[in-house]
């Protein structure tokens, strides 16, 4: 790993250290040989080098003051190196990230592994108990970082995990689907202006990166602005667990794994990656029953017909056109929809040809 790459870590980890309350690492340096790499503590628990654990994250009491633990797995390298953060189920019906964390936990030797993995793989333990998006407030947790401790329910289980896990990173995945019966495309989003985010989400090798911030108070947004190289990974339905977007997903967090040097394996070939700079919904301007025969990824042309919606009682039929030449990321599911429904995310590709990863260096 070069000081180019990736040489800020140490710092952030560092930083970390000052900050996070509950967990503490010993050896987080670059610099620091074996000898000096040593075992990882939370609440009181143990994790040796060249091991692992599942252990709990409190982040919140219930109104009869138990509390609402979520699984920690922690992943101890037998050799310094970065912390990789993963996490899972922000949005409690998006699950097939939660079959991700586990496979990605269950595959690793932590004695053939640098460094050190902490994941979360059901931040929202409410919303995955009972198949919802939203936490027992019905708020929406991924608008809520970095949190406050004095807040809401959501606000409060966020500083719970941005200052005692997400400031413990030296980079972090965050993983997703589509949502409200919607589904999206294997992509990976994050803010390309970063250069430690660009390339590790060249290298997770889905094949399409889509830039931008990413809403205020999204996890992957605070994180890229406490200067924490982070990703988001979308794929699939929510409420399904889908095994080919998890695999992609397993896959791309190995990639960046290899990437970052924490697993013996070289990165491999930075394929082509196409990226989007702009994208925009197509939204119902009638309401009725939507069909579609589009499929996710295809490209279309402007004006080009993309579906239709249908009046279940008039007959009447309006066909839905795109206004611009695209790639389709994101559509419904064929439903019942209400007039502004949002039906299609397409992405515009306005620069010249594929990006390709540069190599491994």
């Amino acid at each position: 790993m070069t000081g180019q790459r990736f040489g800020a870590w140490t710092r952030r980890g560092i930083l970390g250290l000052a900050i996070a309350t509950s967990l503490t690492v010993a050896g987080t340096s670059r610099g620091d040989d074996t000898a000096t790499w040593g075992p990882a503590h939370f609440d009181g628990h143990e994790v040796g080098v060249g091991t692992k654990a599942r252990l709990s994250f409190a982040t919140e009491r219930s109104f009869t003051q138990d509390s609402l633990d979520v699984p920690l797995l922690v992943v101890r390298g037998d050799a310094p190196g970065p912390t990789l953060c993963l996490t899972a189920a922000l949005h409690g019906d998006e699950v097939n990230g939660v079959e991700i964390v586990r496979s990605v936990y269950d595959a690793l030797d932590p004695e053939k592994t640098s460094g050190t993995v902490l994941a979360l793989p059901i931040v929202n333990l409410w919303g995955f108990r009972n198949g919802s998006r939203y936490l027992a407030d019905r708020r929406d947790l991924n608008r809520a970082f970095p949190g406050n401790a004095e807040g809401s329910t959501g606000a409060r289980i966020a500083q719970r995990v941005f200052q005692g896990l997400v400031r413990r990173c030296d980079a972090l995945i965050d993983l997703h689907t589509g949502s409200n019966q919607r589904a999206n495309v294997p992509q990976v989003r994050t803010d390309l202006g970063h250069g430690g985010a660009t390339e590790l989400a060249l290298h997770f090798g889905v094949g399409i990166v889509i830039d931008g911030r990413g809403p205020k108070g999204s996890l992957r947004r605070e994180a890229m602005d406490a200067g924490i190289p982070a990703l988001l990974y979308e794929a699939g339905e929510s409420l399904r667990f889908q095994r080919d977007e998890v695999a992609r997903g397993v896959e791309g967090v190995r990639n960046v794994m290899e990437q970052l040097e924490m697993l013996p394996e070289a990165p491999p070939p930075g394929d082509p990656q196409r990226v989007f700079h702009h994208t925009r919904w197509v939204r119902a301007t009638w309401g009725g029953i939507f069909v579609t025969e589009r499929q996710l990824g295809e490209r279309v042309a402007a004006g080009e017909s993309l579906g239709r919606v249908t009046d279940p009682i008039s007959g009447d039929q309006v066909e839905i056109r795109s206004k611009d030449a695209g790639t389709l990321i994101g559509m419904a599911v064929p439903q019942v929809v209400l007039p502004g429904f949002a039906l299609f995310h397409l992405a515009r590709q306005d620069i010249d040809g594929p990006v390709e990863a540069s190599e491994a260096e």
